[in-house]
């Protein structure tokens, strides 16, 4: 069990540090090309609205949850709208192609369709939600890049040494509230049987869902690669009501995720963030059970 614990801990943190080490890099590079300016104009002109737009980056972006954290904080460095943002951060881990094309093959169309259109609006309204909680305030100092005239671009090649750099500084204060989430999602991944999560989410009882949906928070899930484990959970028996809300919760707040937000976010918004997957999660489940 040890070993399992600490070869998951090993596993996690290696995945986590060169995604987000990547993502952060490809983030100041594109930062450094267009210029933060840029980046707020594009989310925040236009026809379209920017929530719209934080909403369809997500979707094309296969992110896990932590993975969205370094194009979150290039985000809110780049002094993109409050809504724009934390669209893009509910949307990017729980809705792109790879896992609606994945529900289409496992679930049908129509199960997937229920939860797409289900996610979209959820994107949409709770920023909004937030916003008139006043939680926008609620955002801890973050670093504002670009407050000097950026030097002209010199090519990938010469501006890669720089961006690695700032992915590092990125990096550095998430450091240790990562390793914290990781230890916590490595141990419960390590320790809580199969058999037994699958006993509790497949409850035949009105608290099947909620149960799912708390049990998914601790976990560190990718929605991708719970795709097989819910068709097998599935086979087994398993409502698809308590499926679905095991994998919102658990692709949609991981330890790590919210341990580094802690360093982003004040502890109101880190509450309504964990509480709004909790509630999203249950009646998501509650509703594609509806549905299916």
């Amino acid at each position: 069990m040890l070993m399992d614990v600490l070869s998951t801990f090993a596993v996690l943190l290696v995945e986590l540090l060169a995604l987000f080490l990547v993502v952060s890099t490809l983030v100041a590079l594109v930062n450094r090309r267009f210029g933060p300016e840029k980046l707020r104009q594009w989310l925040g002109s236009g026809r379209v609205p920017g929530p719209v737009k934080g909403l369809l980056l997500g979707a094309i972006t296969p992110f896990c949850s932590c993975s969205t954290l370094p194009m979150l904080v290039g985000m809110l460095n780049a002094g993109v709208a409050f809504q724009t943002a934390m669209t893009f951060l509910i949307a990017s881990p729980l809705l792109n192609p790879i896992i609606v094309g994945g529900m289409v093959i496992i679930f049908g169309w129509q199960t997937a369709l229920v939860y797409t259109l289900f996610m979209i609006v959820v994107a949409l309204i709770i920023p909004w939600v937030w916003k008139a909680l006043g939680l926008t305030d609620a955002l801890k100092r973050v670093r504002v890049t670009g407050e000097s005239t950026p030097e002209p671009w010199s090519g990938v090649r010469r501006e890669l040494p720089g961006a690695l750099r700032q992915a590092w500084r990125d990096l550095r204060p998430l450091l240790i509230p990562m390793l914290i989430g990781i230890a916590i999602g490595a141990t419960i991944y390590g320790t809580v049987p199969e058999d037994q999560l699958a006993g509790f989410a497949g409850a035949g009882t009105w608290w099947a869902v909620p149960l799912a949906a708390v049990i998914g928070i601790p976990l560190y899930i990718r929605l991708e690669t719970m795709l097989p484990i819910a068709l097998a959970l599935q086979t087994a028996g398993v409502g698809i009501g308590p499926i679905f809300a095991l994998m919102i919760g658990g692709a949609g707040a991981s330890p790590p995720e919210v341990s580094m937000l802690a360093a982003i976010f004040k502890p109101r918004l880190l509450a309504a963030f964990v509480i709004t997957i909790i509630t999203v999660a249950i009646l998501g489940g509650y509703l594609i059970s509806l549905t299916a």
